[in-house]
């Protein structure tokens, strides 16, 4: 498997966090004290698991998006600006990441990628990443990702249980994109008749199997079994119905133990109707 051409080299921006982050994070290392946005049954779970809630972590990223020239009656990636939303994503993860590091995390959990849109201009886009930083309650080391920083996982609480129970641990939440011109013809305008837009098929296909590769690619690179919870989103943003981005997503992750027994569900009867 390829790597991705458009990965940039540096996507890390560590050290620039702001003043107020830095002091949240240490006031909660100092006094013990957490918030997180986990349920309470996904709290429970966690700590059933055998992890300790540290804080709410967050990263964010405004970023410009530079539409740049295509030509009308191609089918084509963007590159460009795959990569920059590519880059501006990775950014908000590795300053949730950051803040994760700062309070000692092991990971993170029930991460989150939001898109925001403001009014400061076109093309301006926010991605923000928030999660739960966890922490193993006896100390036990080996749950860091393979580069020692915390993992990060869009796993709920309940399905974080689910996975450790059965023998296999998160390695990292991994992601891959194409941003993609389809191209404006071959659409029977006037016609009365069933037919496959074959023009329209290739190119949904295309872009959608890009960025489903580059989020096999970083899985791969963590040395990862397989990527559960994967989920692909097509988004147009600001740009025109003919300039669309596909985004996958999931946790990458590993067995930890030979034995997968998965916990038997239980029926439970509600009393209260």
């Amino acid at each position: 498997m390829a790597q991705p051409p458009y990965r940039p080299s540096q996507g890390q921006a560590p050290g620039d966090l702001p003043q107020h982050a830095r002091e949240r994070l240490t006031a909660m290392r100092q006094h013990h004290f957490f918030t997180s946005d986990l349920s309470v049954n996904e709290f429970l779970l966690v700590k059933e698991a055998g992890f300790q809630p540290l804080g709410l972590v967050m990263g964010s990223s405004i970023y410009h998006i530079g539409f740049g020239q295509v030509a009308w009656n191609q089918n084509t990636e963007i590159t460009h600006m795959t990569q920059a939303l590519y880059h501006s994503r990775e950014l908000a993860m590795t300053r949730m990441e950051e803040e994760a590091d700062a309070l000692g995390a092991d990971g993170i959990v029930g991460v989150r990628l939001d898109v925001n849109l403001h009014a400061w201009g076109q093309n301006v886009i926010e991605f923000l990443a928030i999660g739960t930083a966890i922490k193993h309650a006896d100390g036990q080391q080996g749950w860091r990702a393979p580069n020692d920083k915390p993992f990060q996982s869009d796993l709920s609480g309940q399905d974080f249980w689910t996975l450790i129970r059965a023998g296999y641990r998160p390695l990292g939440f991994v992601m891959g994109n194409c941003v993609y011109h389809i191209a404006a013809q071959g659409m029977p305008w006037g016609q009365q008749q069933n037919m496959e837009l074959q023009t329209y098929t290739q190119a949904l296909y295309d872009s959608r199997e890009l960025a489903m590769e580059r989020m096999q690619y970083e899985a791969a690179e963590l040395g990862a079994e397989g990527i559960v919870g994967v989920q692909v989103e097509e988004t147009n943003h600001t740009w025109g119905y003919n300039v669309i981005e596909f985004s996958a997503v999931g946790t990458a992750v590993m067995a930890i133990s030979r034995d997968h027994k998965i916990p038997v569900p239980s029926l439970v009867l509600s009393v209260n109707d």
